[in-house]
């Protein structure tokens, strides 16, 4: 559900693909919830990538910021 930028994964959807970013979430093993709650967009008790502590915000969607090669 990411496609590479650069170097960066830029999630595909957009921001307000609520379903696909729940679906994604469930499918990575990276997601760690962003305890900040101002920062968290979703309420949903599902994890969604809008509220993953690794999202980074673009002017259409988000990246994910983690990296599997530190």
């Amino acid at each position: 559900m990411m496609y590479f930028e650069k170097e960066n994964r830029l999630f595909k959807y957009g921001k307000e693909n609520y379903s696909k970013a729940i679906e994604s979430a469930a499918l990575c093993k990276n997601f760690i919830l962003d305890k900040d709650d101002d920062e968290c967009i979703t309420s949903t008790k599902k994890n969604s990538c809008y509220n993953c502590l690794y999202r980074r915000w673009t002017q259409v969607s988000f990246t994910c910021m983690y990296k599997t090669n530190p």
